[in-house]
């Protein structure tokens, strides 16, 4: 027999020696010793070969930002120099400098983007720094020009608070209609410039931005081109201050052009108990109509970024010990009003979801029926949230030795001003969309096939039916079963029939750039018989082989983090996990949502990099360490009848 480094050496000098005249006979002769297609159709099955034929259901994950700023954000403005054409370039893969100096580029390119600049004087603030006549001949326009072009950095910041404030008013400090909508459109056109389908989907999108300091601001994205979004201008506060004004406008978009678009929530936990709040924003109890206009337009939130994690707080879930995450809690955006526990209900992605259960029973509608995703809301023009990779919030606390302790947001009472460690470095939206276009993305975001993390890229299947089994997480390709058995994440279960109880497959993949897995959740909340909102998570699958304790919790995963040279080893953990839950708790006569979270090992946070790289030595109470996760959409049980 021929090894294969001879063998190698035969087929070459064969194929030297055989001459062009002398291959046409060769390949007949070839082609008359195969079987004919037809014998070989007869006598193969061809669905025990090639498994991909006939897929109609999403295959890949697309990453992506729904909520970063440039220097359009009349906020955001004053201080990042960066426009929204490096934005595009950023996330796309290229380098761009950043305010600082710096050069920046992320590890991978993101697959979309949404450059969701503030409605509020849209685009007023590039002209201004270019000294516009028409701007710099208001008052607030000459003073904020001459603050801003002094280059006094702490003048800067203090004219930049300004602005963020001047922002509750009820009237703009500059109003030019021509100018928001010149800016609009020239942004429009980027996008459709930038959008590459395929390679690089650029949606369309704004911010409406409300309320003060309780955050109760929406990004609203289009799924259409620029000759879509044309036929309206970013509404903004100034039209209305309500989120039930918004949603009426874009029904009225919607309606009158045929076009679709909807709105994410977002930074719940620092609206002091207004962004799932069961009232109107007047205080009257919520009516069906409203209801129902919510939940058409706002079928995700935003459940963590830079500004704090809002999927779960410890006084609303004690027994959670993964809940106590990046939590932002003393008091409202810009610290004007203290956090009281009686706010906290209203502000946490888990209780909301809990709630719509209740109002579902209570109106026919559920208006928290929502999925979830990360984003940035980076207010740099970068999508940067690495955490070896991390520029901040705005661009006066991008990398450097002393950001970790530089003002964030800056209050009135200084409790409650946020310093540059408490900025968490997340999030990303994971997507499982049939391709990379505008029109895949947005349907995908539509019916809730989407994910959030904390900013890993972590790959995250979430099923559930009735006719899973432990031998489906056997399988290579756990989605196939997934959608022949049941729906994914963002979807509704069936009515239970007799003897049935809900049951899920998960599975998860490690982002190859961050930690092992520690485990996989399953996080349920109910209505039990008295119409009381419940809620308990499960373990599903774990690393490492441990075993629960009495008290039912596992082990820790332990931690590899080497913080002084902002490294880690992936010694403990998996690297993929898969399992098989049945709800043994289930009642089939009761409304029930379930959702997957994904935890990851220790790894360095943002501020050990930091501190490794310019030798910052940081106070006890900054946080070295963090554990990535992801949370998917969930998917909701509702009984019959």
């Amino acid at each position: 027999m021929l090894n294969r480094k001879t063998s190698r050496g035969c087929f070459v000098a064969m194929a030297a020696s055989i001459t062009i005249a002398s291959w046409a006979p060769v390949h007949a002769q070839v082609q008359d010793m195969l079987p004919s297609k037809e014998a070989v159709s007869a006598r193969i099955d061809p669905s025990q070969f090639s498994p991909y034929v006939g897929r109609v259901f999403p295959t890949q994950v697309y990453w992506g930002d729904t909520h970063t700023h440039t220097m359009v954000s009349v906020d955001a403005g004053t201080m990042t120099r960066l426009t929204q054409e490096d934005a595009f370039r950023f996330a796309r893969g290229e380098e761009v400098t950043a305010t600082n100096g710096m050069k920046a580029k992320l590890s991978r390119p993101l697959d979309f983007l949404v450059i969701a600049d503030h409605a509020e004087m849209y685009g007023l603030m590039p002209q201004l720094l270019q000294g516009d006549p028409e701007v710099l001949a208001t008052e607030a326009g000459r003073r904020w020009y001459d603050a801003l072009t002094q280059g006094d950095d702490d003048l800067t910041f203090q004219t930049a608070m300004e602005i963020v404030s001047s922002l509750s008013g009820d009237e703009p400090p500059i109003k030019s209609d021509k100018a928001v909508r010149n800016a609009w459109r020239d942004y429009t056109a980027l996008a459709d410039e930038y959008n590459d389908p395929g390679n690089f989907t650029a949606l369309i999108g704004y911010e409406w931005t409300s309320a003060g300091g309780d955050n109760i601001h929406r990004n609203v994205i289009f799924r259409g081109a620029a000759d879509e979004a044309n036929r309206t201008v970013p509404f903004s506060q100034y039209d209305s201050k309500n989120p039930e004004d918004l949603w009426a406008h874009l029904a009225d978009f919607e309606e009158t052009t045929g076009a679709d678009v909807l709105a994410i929530p977002h930074n719940g936990n620092l609206s002091n108990g207004r962004m799932y709040s069961v009232l109107t924003f007047d205080g009257a109890p919520l009516p069906k109509e409203l209801a129902d206009l919510r939940a058409r337009f706002e079928p995700l939130i935003e459940v963590t970024q830079i500004k704090g994690d809002g999927e779960a707080h410890p006084l609303l879930s004690p027994e959670d010990e993964f809940a106590d995450f990046d939590t932002w809690d003393k008091s409202n955006l810009n610290g004007t009003e203290a956090k009281t526990p009686e706010m906290l209900p209203a502000e946490y992605a888990r209780e909301a979801l809990k709630t719509g259960l209740k109002l579902e029973a209570d109106l026919g509608t559920n208006p928290f029926k929502f999925g979830m995703v990360g984003s940035t809301d980076a207010h740099t023009g970068l999508t940067a949230v690495e955490e070896e990779n991390f520029f901040g919030k705005h661009s006066g606390v991008e990398p450097g030795p002393h950001r970790w302790e530089h003002v964030v947001i800056e209050a009135p009472d200084p409790e409650f001003t946020i310093y540059g460690w408490k900025q968490a470095a997340g999030g990303y939206a994971g997507v499982w969309a049939t391709e990379n276009t505008r029109e895949a993305i947005f349907d995908a975001m539509e019916r809730k096939e989407v994910y959030g993390t904390t900013g890993s890229r972590m790959l995250v299947r979430f099923f559930g039916g009735y006719d899973f089994s432990e031998d489906d997480t056997k399988s290579r390709l756990p989605a196939d079963v997934g959608y022949a058995k049941g729906v994914p994440m963002g979807g509704d279960l069936p009515p239970a029939g007799d003897g049935q109880a809900p049951n899920f497959i998960v599975a998860a993949m490690k982002d190859p750039y961050s930690g092992n897995l520690d485990r996989i959740q399953i996080v349920k909340g109910w209505l039990d018989g008295d119409g009381v909102t419940q809620e308990r998570v499960y373990d599903v699958v774990w690393s490492d082989g441990r075993v629960a304790g009495a008290d039912g919790k596992l082990p820790s995963v332990g931690n590899t983090v080497d913080v002084a040279n902002a490294t880690w080893t992936n010694s403990i953990g998996a690297p993929e996990l898969i399992g098989f839950w049945s709800d043994p708790d289930f009642d089939p006569d009761q409304r029930a949502v379930y959702y997957a979270r994904v935890i990851e090992i220790p790894t360095p946070r943002w501020t050990a990099y930091e501190a490794k790289r310019f030798g910052a030595e940081m106070t006890p109470d900054v946080p070295m360490t963090t554990t990535e996760r992801a949370y998917t959409s969930p998917i909701w049980y509702t009984p019959a009848g």
